[in-house]
């Protein structure tokens, strides 16, 4: 009996295990499959900011991981990869546990980046993991409530100023307009990203969200922010948009990575010095493409890496994918308005945002199976 491990519960991941329940209860023959997760859902980082803005419910954002792999006649592990040793071929988890594998596949996403500022491990509120974030916000906003309720003014100092940064900030100042609440975006760039940047710039200026571009943080404090020219931007609480690192136990366990760490994977998404390896999403490089790291990327090498994992299997070569080199960039506004984005190509407004909404939803509604919907 080959064993077929799914390391992580990302974009990719959900894709094969998709394709898996056509083949429920047993999806190959003489092949057991097990997903390894930390987390027993996926949140769709994509509908995160329209969460904190008000617009759904969290239910409404994830993907359940247990139904969808019970579906696909997949066993669910919940917990945490800590290392792999590739001499035993096995996989050492948080709980204790020792998963064995011939085929392994990760899709684990990537961590926040906390080291580039001192004081923003300690004191900030990290976006990654999305479950962390989850339930710091959840206290945060019951904080601003609190402090509206007495009258008082809530500062919040967002440090990075990339698209999720950006958008989370217009979603909280969505959610708590009327709440008297202060938001500053800390940018050590001159810029905000690509062809949208100066329409979210003037979306920002017209809400009201003061932003600081080339004005590094230098430290981070319990009572806000200092900047490397020695001002300090005072704030309640500060929240770390400081952009993604890569987890380090894949470098120290073996696998050849990228400068940076992130797992090193071929045209087949395979790495390149295990064979019996695969890897894609954020967690992973492809050494001939490099992309940037972005769901939209994560999303597109779920077929890939569906069709290479089973050829992987049957004991096939697996097939070249070269990813494309531009994608649709839907970034939303806070309220119910979006900018779009295609190479230098820039649109905007509520329209957007509608289109937006109509592609979130019906990627969490493709995951979305029951027992009757299985075989559809």
């Amino acid at each position: 009996m080959k064993k077929l491990v799914l390391l992580g519960g990302g974009h990719a991941h959900v894709h094969v295990l998709k394709s898996l329940t056509l083949l429920a209860p047993q999806p190959f023959d003489e092949v057991e499959v097990t997903l390894i997760s930390p987390y027993a859902r996926q949140v769709y980082s994509g509908m995160l900011p329209g969460w904190v803005a008000g617009h759904y419910t969290i239910e409404e954002c994830v993907i359940p991981l247990p139904p969808l792999a019970a579906l696909a006649g997949v066993r669910f592990h919940q917990t945490a990869a800590s290392s792999i040793d590739f001499s035993r071929s096995i996989i050492h988890c948080d709980d204790g546990q020792e998963i064995p594998f011939d085929l392994l596949s990760i899709d684990t996403g990537p961590v926040a980046n906390l080291s580039m500022v001192p004081g923003l491990a300690e004191h900030a509120i990290p976006i990654r993991p999305i479950e962390a974030f989850i339930e710091s916000y959840a206290r945060l906003a019951g904080d601003i409530e609190e402090r509206h309720a007495r009258g008082e003014r809530t500062r919040v100092a967002f440090v990075g100023a990339g698209a999720g940064g950006v958008e989370l900030a217009l979603a909280m100042q969505q959610r708590f307009r009327n709440h008297n609440l202060g938001v500053t975006l800390i940018s050590a760039a001159n810029t905000l990203p690509g062809s949208v940047g100066p329409r979210l710039a003037r979306i920002m200026r017209e809400r009201g969200i003061a932003v600081l571009s080339g004005q590094a943080a230098s430290r981070v404090m319990p009572t806000g922010v200092q900047l490397v020219s020695g001002a300090v931007v005072d704030a309640d609480a500060v929240i770390a948009a400081t952009g993604a690192s890569a987890a380090t136990w894949p470098r120290e366990s073996g696998l050849i990575t990228d400068q940076d760490g992130f797992i090193l994977v071929n045209e087949c998404l395979q790495s390149v010095s295990h064979a019996n390896v695969f890897a894609a999403g954020d967690c992973a490089t492809m050494e001939q493409h490099p992309r940037p790291r972005s769901g939209v990327y994560a999303v597109k090498a779920g077929s890939p890496l569906n069709e290479n994992l089973r050829r992987a299997l049957r004991g096939e070569s697996p097939q070249r994918y070269v990813p494309q080199k531009r994608s649709l960039y839907l970034i939303s506004a806070g309220d119910k308005y979006a900018i779009g984005s295609w190479g230098n190509l820039a649109w905007e407004g509520g329209w957007v945002w509608r289109w937006k909404d109509i592609i979130d939803r019906g990627f969490i509604g493709k995951y979305a199976f029951n027992d009757s919907s299985k075989k559809q």
